[in-house]
């Protein structure tokens, strides 16, 4: 077996997919799941003795369509140009996946059928295993640690697999001198894990934030062009096959915490830390708020933010995925269906936008052969930036301190000495309004009331909800949303 690190003169690849019983989640907006695997083969430029051929094989396993055609299709389609950039050209040379039978949309005759998926890790024609299998345990993780342990590189797209393991898994490939590549896993075709580790690898760090889930943000636009309830759009989306069965995954901001921690880590040099994020999606939001947001000059997107609080010696980390409002005049206003977009805030570069689509067929494929290229390279470097002996350990960050502006929005009886309560409520608490829409009594006897507050603490926020919570004057919980700083 050739090894990855420079100097290496083999590289082997397998990439390895989803589970047989699960869709492939991905090609319909945002999960990377597949459900096969396929092994590849990357041959090595000849060198040009007498024009005798001198190959050097790469192998690889990779997934059930549309990843399997994607990824296949690609590699054929622009073989030359990746040979020429890569030094290699790749070739399939196995396939794997639970039924051999099933119609995968692509002709897999040619290539060598692996039964069992954990061969590929030990293969002598594989030096790198693409995994695509997804789910942060089980088969997937067993496949990665495997793969590492015996000093083949990994590349993958399951960000779940990274969030919780992803420290593991990069020690272990620094002690094998294996590459850990996971490009597809956040975003799918945008290049922003390669722009934090390497184009911005210069720069301090300390905010990374952007719209990581494109179902989230299919859904918001929607409900902003149609004026219709989450309940409606959700619908639809299922229908049309852009939002799972179960969507709680992705409208619960579970995907975009995963996607957020590993981009903190990568961003701030410190140890990935998943159950850190705080997460809030977007199931609660009506139609009355994103037409009060408009009314007020936002827009709301489901945004996903990492900063450092504090000094160097007294730092702490802070994430959150949660709806905000975002001001019309900030680009991420105007990022729209399914796209992501990610700002990082560089000391010396300024504002980064990395932006473009977030999942899909095309996009992953594409992030996948784009790790294959750089492993074929050589360019591999540590996974997270920085060796993990490097990585810091950052306590987490409170939110009460947090200042801020905020949205509210309450459901209330429309009777005389409501909106008096209200601000009661918010001057004991050190609040104050910069804006109120009040909207007409509807039949059943109600108003909505939806504010934006001046800067102030979270806690004030708190002690604001607190002292209403008894009163029979609010017909429902608040609706509260921080508002995005310029």
């Amino acid at each position: 077996m050739g090894d990855t690190c420079v100097g290496s003169h083999r590289v082997k690849l397998a990439i390895a997919f989803a589970r047989e019983d699960e869709e492939c989640r991905l090609c319909r907006h945002e999960r990377g799941y597949r459900r096969a695997s396929l092994g590849w083969q990357l041959i090595a430029k000849p060198p040009k003795r007498g024009g005798n051929a001198h190959p050097l094989a790469e192998s690889l396993c990779l997934c059930p369509p549309p990843y399997v055609s994607r990824v296949i299709r690609l590699i054929e389609e622009n073989s030359a140009l990746i040979a020429r950039r890569a030094g290699r050209a790749i070739q399939i040379t196995a396939v794997t996946a639970r039924d051999r039978s099933k119609d995968r949309g692509v002709d897999l005759s040619a290539y060598r059928w692996v039964d069992d998926m954990g061969e590929l890790a030990t293969a002598d024609d594989v030096d790198v295993v693409v995994e695509l299998v997804g789910g942060s345990d089980g088969p997937a993780l067993t496949l990665a640690r495997e793969t590492l342990s015996n000093a083949r590189a990994l590349v993958t797209a399951n960000k779940a697999m990274i969030a919780h393991h992803g420290s593991e898994l990069a020690t272990l490939a620094e002690e094998r001198n294996a590459a850990l590549k996971f490009e597809a896993a956040v975003a799918g075709g945008i290049p922003v894990i390669q722009g934090l580790r390497d184009g911005a690898a210069a720069n301090r760090i300390d905010r990374v934030y952007g719209i990581l889930n494109g179902t989230c943000n299919f859904i918001l636009s929607t409900m902003e062009r149609e004026g219709l309830d989450f309940a409606e759009v959700l619908a639809d989306a299922q229908a049309k096959g852009f939002a799972e069965a179960d969507p709680s995954f992705d409208i619960d901001g579970i995907d975009a915490a995963h996607k957020l921690s590993i981009l903190a880590s990568l961003s701030f040099g410190s140890q990935i830390d998943f159950g850190g994020v705080e997460a809030r999606g977007i199931r609660k939001l009506l139609a009355a708020d994103i037409a009060q947001a408009n009314a007020l000059g936002y827009r709301i997107r489901l945004i996903g933010l990492a900063e450092i609080d504090g000094e160097n010696g007294s730092a702490t980390i802070f994430q959150r995925v949660q709806p905000c409002l975002v001001p019309l005049l900030h680009p991420l206003a105007h990022v729209m269906g399914a796209t992501n977009a990610v700002v990082a805030e560089g000391n010396f570069s300024g504002r980064l936008l990395f932006q473009g689509a977030g999942a899909g067929d095309k996009p992953t494929a594409s992030a996948v052969v784009a790790d294959l290229v750089d492993i074929a390279r050589k360019e591999v470097g540590p996974a997270f930036s920085m060796p993990c002996a490097e990585l810091e350990k950052l306590p987490r960050a409170a939110s009460a301190h947090r200042v801020g502006k905020t949205y509210l929005r309450m459901l209330v009886a429309d009777r005389v000495g409501v909106l008096a309560e209200i601000t009661a409520a918010m001057r004991d608490a050190g609040l104050s309004i910069e804006s109120l829409i009040q909207t007409e009594a509807s039949n059943d006897g109600s108003a909505l009331i939806a504010m934006v507050t001046h800067a102030g603490a979270e806690q004030a926020i708190n002690d604001t909800l607190a002292a209403l919570a008894p009163s029979d004057s609010l017909l429902g919980e608040p609706m509260v949303m921080h508002i995005l700083g310029e």
